[in-house]
C-alpha cells in the first residue's frame, strides 16, 4: 500500500514537473528576458562600434560608459513601482508596458542622433534608453517572482536567463553584422521594432495576484521593504552569499581573454570555440538547471551547482599545464559555460525566493544590484594576482575562493532554520 502511495506520488509530481516546463509562463519568461537582454548592447558595444565607426574619438567613447549607471542605481526609483499601479493593465503590466513603448521610442531616437554632431545629445537619449530598460527589469522581475510558484523558480530564472542572453546575442552580434549591409540608424530602428515583442507578450500576459499588505504609502514603499529585509534573521548571510557565492567563477572570467592568446590561442579560435561551444552550452546549462532546480529544489541545486563551478575553473588550471591545445580549451569553455548557466539559473532564483511579495521590486533590485558588485571589486585586482602566482595558482585561488559562499550556503539549510520555507510562505 505505501508503495502505491509512493507511485502516485512520484507519478504526481512528475506530471506537475512536465505541466511547469510546458506551461504558459514559461514561455512568458523567456520572452520577457529576451525583451530585458536585446537593449543592454545598444548602448555598449554596438554604440561604441558606431562611434568609432563616425570618427569620434576614444575618450569620449569611453565617458559613455557612464550611461550605464542607470542599471546598477536601479533600486532607487524601484519604490515607485511598488507603490503606484497604473489602473489600466495592472500593477505589473502598466508600468512594463509603459516602460517598454518608452524604450522603443528611446532607442528609435538614439538612432536619428549624429554621434559626431551631437554627442551630448546622443548621451542624454542613451542615457534615457538604459533608465527606461532598468526599469524594464525591475518590473520583470518583480513580475516573474509573482506569476510563478515557488517551485518553478529556477526553471523560470533559467529560462528568463536565456532569453535574455539571446536578446544580447541579437543586439550584439547581430546588430553588427546588420551594420555592414545597412546604416546603423536603420539598424537601431530594427531594434526598436523588435522590442514589440515584448509589448505583446505583456499585452497577453496574465496580471500576477496582488499579494496582501502593499505598500499605500509612498514612505511604505520605501521603508518598509528594507525593515522587512532586515528584520530577518538571516538578513546579513543572504547579502554575503550573494556577494561570495560567483566571485571566484568571476574573477577567472575577467582574465580568461588574456589568459587564452599568452598561452598561444589565436583570437580566431578563441572566438570560433567560445561561440560555437560556449555561447549554446551556457544555453543548455540553463535549460538542464531549470530542470533540475525542479526535481532537487533551490538550496540542494545551489550546492550543486557551486561545487560544478568551483570544479569549472579548477579546469583552467588544467590548461595553464597543457598549454597549446584546442580539445583542450573547447572542454574547458564549455563545461565553465554550462555550469555556469546551472549556476545562474540557481542563483537568480534564490534571490527570487528571498523578496517579499509584497515589495518585490524594491527587494529585488536591490539584490540583483549585489550581483554587480563581485563584477567591479573583486576582479579589478585579478591581473595583479595573475602576474604576481602565475596561471596556474591564479585559478586555483579562484577556485578555492567558491569555498565561502558554500560555507555561508550551510546557514540556509531547510533543515536548519527554515528560512527558505519561510521566504516562500511570505
Amino acid at each position: 500500500m505505501m508503495d502505491s502511495k509512493q507511485s502516485e506520488g512520484s507519478e504526481r509530481s512528475m506530471h506537475e514537473m512536465v505541466r511547469s516546463i510546458f506551461s504558459v509562463r514559461m514561455v512568458v519568461a523567456f520572452a520577457m528576458g529576451f525583451a530585458c537582454g536585446l537593449p543592454l548592447l545598444l548602448t555598449i558595444s554596438l554604440l561604441q562600434a558606431w562611434m568609432s565607426d563616425a570618427g569620434v574619438d576614444l575618450g569620449t567613447i569611453g565617458l559613455f560608459a557612464l550611461v550605464g549607471l542607470p542599471y546598477t542605481l536601479k533600486f532607487l526609483w524601484a519604490p515607485i513601482f511598488d507603490r503606484f499601479t497604473l489602473k489600466l493593465f495592472g500593477r505589473r503590466r502598466g508600468w512594463l508596458l509603459l516602460a517598454q513603448l518608452l524604450l522603443m521610442v528611446a532607442i528609435a531616437t538614439l538612432g536619428m542622433v549624429n554621434p559626431v554632431e551631437q554627442p551630448w545629445l546622443l548621451a542624454f537619449v542613451a542615457l534615457l534608453v538604459t533608465f527606461f530598460s532598468a526599469s524594464q527589469d525591475i518590473v520583470v522581475d518583480a513580475y516573474r517572482r509573482e506569476d510563478l510558484r515557488d517551485e518553478e523558480l529556477g526553471l523560470g530564472s533559467s529560462l528568463y536567463v536565456n532569453g535574455y542572453r539571446i536578446g544580447m546575442l541579437l543586439a550584439g552580434s547581430g546588430g553588427l553584422i546588420l551594420a555592414d549591409h545597412v546604416s546603423f540608424q536603420t539598424v537601431y530602428l530594427i531594434m526598436a521594432a523588435t522590442m514589440l515583442i515584448a509589448v505583446v507578450t505583456t499585452l497577453l500576459a496574465r496580471e500576477p495576484v496582488e499579494a496582501e499588505g502593499t505598500p499605500k504609502t509612498l514612505r511604505e514603499a520605501v521603508i518598509d521593504p528594507f525593515v522587512d529585509y532586515f528584520q530577518r534573521p538571516e538578513a546579513l548571510w543572504i547579502l554575503a552569499f550573494i556577494l561570495f557565492y560567483k566571485v571566484g567563477d568571476t574573477m577567472a572570467s575577467a582574465m580568461t581573454m588574456p589568459f587564452y592568446l599568452e598561452i598561444g590561442f589565436s583570437k580566431t579560435e578563441v572566438g570560433a570555440v567560445a561561440k560555437l561551444f560556449g555561447f549554446w552550452a551556457t544555453i543548455i546549462g540553463g535549460l538542464v538547471g531549470g530542470v533540475m532546480i525542479l526535481r532537487l529544489g533551490i538550496f540542494r541545486s545551489l550546492w550543486l551547482f557551486g561545487f560544478l563551478q568551483a570544479i569549472s575553473t579548477a579546469g583552467f588550471s588544467v590548461l595553464a599545464l597543457m598549454g597549446n591545445s584546442l580539445s583542450g580549451l573547447a572542454a574547458v569553455i564549455a563545461f565553465e559555460n554550462f555550469s555556469g548557466g546551472m549556476g545562474t539559473a540557481a542563483y537568480v532564483a534564490f534571490m527570487a525566493s528571498m523578496t517579499n511579495k509584497r515589495f518585490t521590486a524594491t527587494q529585488y533590485a536591490l539584490l540583483s544590484s549585489l550581483m554587480g558588485i563581485p563584477r567591479v571589486i573583486a576582479s579589478a585586482p585579478t591581473g595583479y594576482l595573475a602576474e604576481g602566482v602565475g596561471w596556474f595558482s591564479f585559478f586555483i585561488v579562484c577556485t578555492l575562493i567558491a569555498i565561502p559562499g558554500l560555507w555561508i550556503l550551510r546557514r540556509f539549510s531547510p533543515e536548519r532554520n527554515g528560512l527558505m520555507v519561510e521566504a516562500r510562505a511570505l
